[in-house]
């Protein structure tokens, strides 16, 4: 590639990172086939990052989602980090730093939208198990 920054890329031009730590399974892996074809502008918002090769760095599941919906060229932003910064990058881009809000997405969204948009929606009832709650400290 030769531009850095954001660009529009071809997706024969990017390539899977081989040293991708993460994974998706099929589940996960269709919904988010579908919400990239519901709301392809969301791509806009949260471009694939790669390296000037083509490697890309953050997106990787994002990429494979994008090939399966049939497109044929995603927001790319690249970028010309030393390798160190590459793989800082790779995990930090992944870490979940925030957590969820139960009791506000409980009372202020609606848990089928949230479901159709691919937030795992845990209903104790549903699974017949009893409620119990666990020390977070030791445990039990």
């Amino acid at each position: 590639m030769n531009s850095t920054g954001l660009t529009r890329v071809k997706l024969s031009q990017l390539k899977s990172n081989p040293n991708n730590p993460r994974i998706i399974k099929d589940d996960k892996f269709r919904k988010l086939v579908t919400s990239i074809t519901e709301f392809p502008e969301m791509l806009e918002a949260r471009p694939i990052v790669c390296d000037p090769d083509g490697v890309v760095l953050g997106g990787n599941m994002r990429l494979k989602a994008c090939r399966e919906a049939g497109l044929k060229e995603v927001p790319a932003y690249v970028v010309t980090w030393e390798e160190a910064k590459q793989r800082e990058f790779i995990i930090k881009d992944n870490v979940g730093y925030g957590e969820w809000d139960w009791d506000a997405l409980a009372n202020e969204w609606d848990p089928v939208e949230l479901e159709a948009w691919g937030l795992d929606i845990w209903n104790p009832k549903e699974d017949g198990e009893p409620v119990t709650e666990v020390c977070e400290l030791c445990g039990k």
